[in-house]
């Protein structure tokens, strides 16, 4: 039978001292030893894999093993793995694609069976949020980038995961999703309205993480789907191409 499931995660923020770290680890680690490679044409994440990443030339961080021991096994059968940036683990520069992983900009959109969907992490797009906007630039910045690398990993690292920790901590658990009000609704909304004014084929799904709560909303004929995190619960998403459904696991 040819390969007709693609996978979706998002926002697993492992080394995240949050809950109990190393439970999150083996939960998606059994995940990913529990996708049927041979039905699998493709996994994508979503960002946020790791709640703090940053490579340098020569160092990336340590642990993971298992982590990347299962992606490796999954891309050695045959399944395509694809990843995007988070604003948590912006700082990738060279390592996930020496391993055989493809990187993605959002917002991607790709054919998938007989879908057309609009993929990315979902932070940063729309209108508003001009702080957050501003931030993440500093963080993109491949000048400070580079200066960032001058510091010593011992103490890089540290102050990475020490503002990463805080970041995570300040945040409200269980966001609510504001609908149409929120800005990235506004931008499926005008992006799908570009596309059918450039006569291009319309998303019938967009599918996001970052904002770690479940959403599955119309915007107009295509579907608005957000996947949650892996901080106490684990879940992703699985399209059958041979069906054209997509669930919500587990």
């Amino acid at each position: 039978m040819p390969r007709h499931l693609t996978y979706f995660v998002s926002d697993v923020h492992l080394g995240l001292q949050v809950s109990d770290p190393a439970d999150r680890e083996a939960r998606f680690v059994s995940f990913l030893r529990g996708i049927p490679a041979a039905e699998t044409e493709s996994l994508y994440l979503l960002g946020d894999i790791w709640d703090f990443w940053y490579e340098y030339r020569d160092v990336v961080p340590k642990g993971y093993t298992r982590v990347f021991a299962a992606l490796q096994d999954l891309m050695d059968a045959g399944v395509k793995v694809y990843f995007f940036q988070g604003n948590h683990d912006i700082w990738t520069y060279h390592y996930f694609e020496e391993l055989g992983m493809v990187k993605l900009e959002q917002p991607y959109v790709t054919r998938i069976g007989g879908k057309t969907f609009c993929l990315g992490h979902g932070d940063g797009l729309g209108p508003g949020d001009r702080g957050y906007k501003f931030l993440r630039g500093i963080f993109h910045n491949r000048f400070l980038q580079v200066c960032f690398s001058t510091l010593h990993p011992w103490f890089a690292f540290r102050l990475g995961n020490g503002w990463s920790h805080r970041s995570r901590l300040g945040k409200s658990v269980g966001y609510t999703f504001k609908g149409e009000s929120e800005p990235l609704y506004k931008f499926c909304d005008s992006f799908a309205a570009r596309r059918a004014a450039e006569g291009e084929p319309p998303v019938d799904i967009f599918l996001f993480g970052h904002y770690h709560c479940a959403v599955d909303m119309p915007v107009g004929p295509a579907r608005l789907l957000l996947l949650q995190d892996w901080i106490t619960v684990s879940n992703w998403m699985v399209y059958d191409a041979a069906g054209g459904t997509i669930d919500r696991c587990p």
